[in-house]
């Protein structure tokens, strides 16, 4: 098995305090989903690696858009925006690439999602409550928010290791 090429990946600060942690974690589980990307062209992309799931590299990256823009701006700030992939009919469009589907525009919008969290989050403290509640209920600050991403991006990024494993035979960090 070969070794991931790593471009610049920002590693989390040990020493730094609370949200420097947070926003350091998150940042570099965003940074690594990106490399997991890396080196692949849109058909690498767009398979489905493991079967008999659906899931692959380019769906990761939508999903993560997706997550971006829910949490950060839809129930963080309170912003009413439509979902960027998923429907009505089909709640998982986020998932469902096909071969219109492009890793640049995935990734562009995905991007744009992390601009806008950053933006957001900064005009916050961690304490601070976000607009939306769950469904039943249960406020967010914006700690729980930073938390849930990593644990999110975390818990995908492993998902994305084994997918590139089985596309390229690549692994690493």
């Amino acid at each position: 098995m070969t070794a991931m090429t790593i471009t610049e990946r920002p590693e989390p600060s040990t020493t730094a305090g609370e949200r420097e942690s947070l926003e350091g974690w998150l940042d570099y589980h965003r940074a690594t989903l990106a490399l997991k990307c890396e080196g692949l062209d849109d058909a690498q992309l767009r398979k489905a690696a493991l079967a008999p799931s659906e899931l692959t590299l380019l769906g990761l990256v939508r999903h993560l858009a997706e997550v971006e823009r829910w949490w950060f701006a839809m129930v963080l700030e309170g912003l009413e925006l439509p979902d960027l992939y998923s429907t009505a009919e089909d709640r998982d469009g986020d998932f469902h690439v096909t071969e219109e589907h492009t890793f640049a525009d995935a990734e562009a919008t995905w991007q744009a999602e992390i601009d806008r969290a950053r933006e957001i989050a900064a005009k916050h403290g961690l304490d601070d409550l976000a607009v939306r509640r769950s469904r039943l209920g249960e406020e967010f600050n914006l700690r729980w928010i930073y938390t849930h991403m990593i644990e999110e991006y975390a818990r995908h990024n492993g998902h994305a290791d084994l997918l590139r494993e089985q596309i390229d035979g690549v692994t690493g960090e």
